[in-house]
């Protein structure tokens, strides 16, 4: 069953940019840290969406944040940690279910003194397994945890569908 379709998610993007904005109005510089292929996909898009808006000088830095395997592997993230210091990172990925995969995108991160870090996904689900807090939601879904959520967001038509 589809749950969003293209002209949703693209109307969710211009929201989420302008609550982005809104919450960081004196920030310079931005850091989105998407996690892994989706995650980083919606950075793009929500990148691009916050420099299509801004009415002043901001710098937005899309980089990549990969806590696929956080216990075997180290967890690579695409800027050195120092030059994290006294920055806004916000973490962006597609879906925040048990919040596992946010909560261990975290762990690299304290290597740093970051300014704040927030979460930015395009679909909340309501099974938090793990203390995370999503600062800026597209759509919050409360499922079973036998249905699914998938997100196609790279391409020409975006949609999100309940399985």
């Amino acid at each position: 069953m589809q749950i969003l379709t293209d002209k949703q998610i693209n109307q969710k993007i211009q929201r989420l940019a302008i609550e982005i904005l809104e919450n960081n109005l004196k920030e310079k510089e931005l850091i989105l840290a998407g996690i892994n292929n989706n995650g980083m996909h919606f950075a793009s898009l929500l990148m691009n969406a916050i420099l299509e808006i801004s009415d002043k000088e901001i710098t937005v830095t899309r980089i990549k944040l990969n806590p696929a395997k956080p216990i075997s592997e180290e967890i690579e993230i695409e800027m050195p940690i120092k030059d994290l210091n006294k920055k806004v990172l916000i973490i962006i990925d597609d879906v925040a279910n048990t919040g596992r995969t946010i909560f261990y995108a975290f762990k690299p991160l304290m290597e740093s003194l970051l300014k704040k870090i927030e979460v930015a996904v395009l679909v909340d689900r309501t099974h938090k397994s793990f203390p995370i807090k999503v600062d800026y939601c597209g759509q919050e879904l409360a499922t079973t945890l036998q249905q699914n959520i998938k997100v196609k967001i790279m391409g020409e038509k975006k949609a999100v569908f309940l399985e």
